[in-house]
């Protein structure tokens, strides 16, 4: 009987935010294998005990990147980890779209401001500013030229978090097509799904926000499945060390697909809109586990 440890993160006194995780647990345990959700911190958790941990819901990680980080090579060397320790680490900091461009791959322009650099923000167009370590659109907000001076005070703040920010021209498509998210898991496209935009004009970068408006299935197009692929291949390693990947896309000003982010750390998978997709991720799982 396989243990694994699905690694999610604690949520005190508020239920989760994680509506998968409950279903997924009992699914693995329904097929024969010893499944539990355990908190990523932890102090308690003996992660050598496990088969393989699974990265699913660790939704705090960005907040404290240097203490996930050990925690990701703390138990890549007891376990086996899902997704693999260096696919972590190069996926928590955003600064892989610029390698993915230079493979190739279709992404949204992405400059980046580290702290101690000028505040060189565009001013001829509305964009982004964002983090290179952060989810759930969290320090992300929408500016138009005429608010420099709020966007220079964004990024001062983030710098004395320590944070990096990328900036990104507004992909204005997202307010019509919206953003797709392709998701696969053990090697093929497991689901895809369709959300609006996020960022509304004039809402502060540290309001909370809502990550997934007006989520619904999507059949991907051909183009979408090239791009996501080509992504998947542009990562170190190889999408073949993947146990589970989502690309999120948006249509750039050509209307073709363009990445606007590749997550490999913690993605959500959107099994309450998919439930068919439930009994590939167990297998999956439970093949993850047996491996040598």
């Amino acid at each position: 009987m396989p243990r694994i440890a699905l690694a999610t993160y604690d949520p005190g006194a508020e239920p989760t935010k994680d509506r998968d995780l409950p279903v997924l647990v009992r699914a693995l345990t329904d097929a024969g294998a010893e499944a539990e959700a355990r908190h990523w911190d932890d102090p308690d958790a003996d992660w050598g005990a496990y088969d393989l941990v699974v990265i699913r819901s660790t939704w705090d990680y960005s907040w404290r990147a240097e203490e996930f980080g050990a925690w990701v090579e703390r138990v890549g060397a007891v376990t086996r980890l899902a997704n693999p320790p260096a696919v972590v680490r190069w996926n928590s900091d955003k600064r892989y779209l610029g390698e993915l461009a230079a493979a190739g791959v279709p992404t949204v322009p992405t400059r980046y401001i580290a702290p101690g650099e000028p505040a060189d923000l565009p001013a001829d167009h509305e964009y982004v500013i964002k983090p290179t370590s952060g989810a759930g659109a969290r320090f992300a907000a929408r500016y138009t030229p005429a608010e420099h001076e709020t966007a220079v005070r964004q990024l001062a703040r983030m710098h004395a978090e320590g944070f990096t920010a990328m900036v990104q021209p507004y992909v204005r498509d997202i307010d019509v097509s919206g953003e797709r998210a392709l998701q696969f898991f053990g090697g093929g496209l497991l689901h895809a799904s369709r959300k609006g935009a996020v960022l509304a004009p004039g809402t502060p970068y540290d309001a909370d926000k809502v990550a997934h408006p007006d989520l619904e299935p999507w059949q991907p197009t051909d183009a979408e499945l090239a791009v996501a692929e080509k992504a998947l291949t542009a990562v170190p390693g190889g999408a073949q060390g993947l146990l589970y990947a989502r690309v999120d896309l948006v249509d750039g000003e050509d209307g073709q697909p363009r990445v606007m982010e590749l997550e490999l750390v913690e993605p959500n998978l959107f099994l309450f809109l998919h439930p068919a997709s439930l009994p590939r991720v167990t297998e999956a799982i439970l093949a993850a586990a047996a491996e040598d």
